[in-house]
């Protein structure tokens, strides 16, 4: 059983700034990709910012262009967490934002979900 449990949504002005954490736990085999999706009221769920090759020193970052310059993933790997800084925020980040992680075998895990929305 693997459990993952997000935090730190919630109410911000634009311009503001939000910081969401996401740990993971149970009987977890080495996590390959682990990061952040948000899906907006009548959207698809979309990648946010990801780490792939989780468990190395180095990892590769993705982030959605819409993000870039403003979000910033960081994560610690003895605690299977991943933390997700939001800057410069604008009310079309309003979305539920989701964690997932996927091992090593590609079983994928899903937080569910903090709601962060921002008021203009």
């Amino acid at each position: 059983q693997v459990q993952v449990v997000e935090s730190g949504g919630g109410l911000v002005q634009a311009g503001g700034s939000l910081r969401l954490s996401c740990a993971a736990s149970g009987n977890i085999l080495s996590i390959n990709v682990m990061g952040w999706y948000r899906q907006a009221p009548g959207k698809q769920r979309e990648l946010v910012a990801a780490y792939k090759n989780f468990i190395t020193s180095g990892g590769n970052t993705n982030y959605a262009d819409s993000v870039k310059g403003r979000f910033t993933i960081s994560r610690d790997n003895a605690k299977n967490t991943v933390y997700l800084q939001m800057n410069s925020l604008k009310p079309e980040d309003t979305a539920v934002y989701y964690c997932k992680l996927s091992d090593r075998l590609s079983h994928d895990y899903w937080g569910q979900g903090t709601q962060v929305t921002v008021s203009s």
